[in-house]
């Protein structure tokens, strides 16, 4: 073997992707993460209301889920690092015009459809589909578990830190160096591979259309995609109102930007202990489990005395519940219908979920300056939370029966 060749093996080595898709999850949600700390201070020096704020984040969720399932297909057929690259790209172009403009409108344009855009591009769902295709089945789900906890740490790094750089520099400054920051992910994106082949599956013959084909006739498929919805609900309303009810009741700025951290630290016990229960246990009754659990942290949160120690507690414990979700709703995907085309076919159930993240952001907004109280939209959640609990259950996770001929 040639020096050339001995170092192109090494840096394709599944340890370095795992590493690199680790990296990519961890900045480009780690940015997006903190947009919340925002609120309060662009909506108090523009003179926006909190729906102008929460619609921008809206329409970002929401052109983030739309444009995931085509960031897929292009990950899929041309690999995932050029798509990446040029989402980091857009990403920074987005964050950096939220800096810059002065009206609501420019700032759905920038903080909505660019920055929403370049998440999709670098969408940490990417860098899961090509851990997932450099590992066997029977590490997958603890391999997706680890690139989710990854995103988690994201948030645990970014969140205290924007809110330190806001309180010293300004959120506009603020914004500027997150723009910078998403630039890192480019050299990253490199180390990616764009084997289509995924380890310890046979190669089957099979087109991205035929594959979606297969997915959508699919009952299981069909409600793990609707249980999805109820996810981006809970977890966009809480990255982008939780810091405003934080203050709302009376707390410090300080305590929501440490929730938000705390519920990026737990997320990366949570996305551990999901990853390796979904190895060795049934993934669709986790998720079940999972949803009942919010439900329950939801009730004790409105429930409660309002104290810096309850908010602590409910940030641990939906942390926990966060991203848990992910290894088990990428893993069933990837045992029913193999790795091959994971990056399509989870962009169709993360669209899903991306509508729940568009109608808890701007419903969070709407309902707090149509009633002056998150009490309505934290109700929604719970009934909604009860809805996914059972919608899970009737899962048939069994790999299909050309896998199992294949294998």
């Amino acid at each position: 073997m040639s020096h050339a060749e001995s170092r192109t093996s090494v840096w394709s080595r599944p340890l370095v992707i795992i590493l690199a898709g680790c990296l990519i999850a961890m900045i480009g949600f780690g940015i997006r993460s903190g947009f919340g700390l925002f609120l309060e201070p662009m909506t108090m020096t523009r003179g926006w209301d909190r729906e102008t704020f929460a619609l921008a984040m809206a329409i970002q969720n929401l052109v983030w889920g739309l444009g995931m399932p085509f960031a897929g297909i292009l990950a899929d057929r041309y690999g995932p690092a050029r798509v990446i690259a040029l989402g980091a790209l857009v990403y920074g172009l987005g964050v950096w015009g939220m800096a810059s403009v002065e009206s609501g409108l420019g700032l759905h344009l920038f903080g909505g459809v660019v920055t929403g855009l370049g998440v999709s591009l670098t969408s940490f769902s990417l860098a899961l589909a090509a851990i997932a295709k450099v590992v066997g089945p029977e590490r997958r789900s603890l391999a997706l578990g680890l690139g989710t906890a990854a995103g988690s740490f994201g948030q645990v790094v970014f969140s205290p830190i924007s809110q330190a750089f806001i309180t010293a520099y300004g959120w506009n400054d603020t914004l500027l160096l997150l723009a910078l920051a998403a630039g890192l992910i480019i050299p990253l994106a490199f180390f990616l591979p764009r084997g289509e082949s995924a380890r310890g599956e046979a190669v089957i013959e099979q087109t991205i259309g035929q594959a979606l084909g297969e997915a959508m006739s699919h009952r299981g498929f069909v409600l793990l995609t609707i249980g999805f919805f109820v996810c981006g609900f809970h977890v966009a309303f809480i990255t982008v109102h939780f810091p405003a009810y934080v203050r709302d009741i009376g707390l410090d700025p300080l305590v929501g930007a440490y929730a938000l951290a705390l519920v990026g630290l737990f997320n990366i016990v949570g996305s551990f202990l999901a990853g390796a229960v979904g190895q060795k246990y049934s993934k669709k009754s986790s998720l079940s489990a999972i949803y009942f659990l919010r439900v329950i942290a939801i009730l004790g949160l409105l429930l409660s005395p309002k104290t810096e120690l309850t908010i602590y507690l409910f940030a641990a414990a939906m942390g926990i519940l966060w991203l848990s979700t992910v290894p088990l709703t990428t893993g069933i995907v990837a045992q029913v219908f193999g790795a091959r085309y994971m990056a399509t076919l989870f962009g169709v159930v993360f669209l899903s979920h991306q509508l729940g993240s568009f109608l808890g952001v701007w419903l969070g907004g709407y309902l707090y300056d149509t009633t002056g109280s998150y009490d309505p939209i934290w109700w929604a959640g719970i009934v909604l939370g009860l809805a996914a609990a059972l919608i899970h259950l009737p899962i048939d996770e069994k790999p299909l029966q050309r896998l199992a001929t294949a294998q």
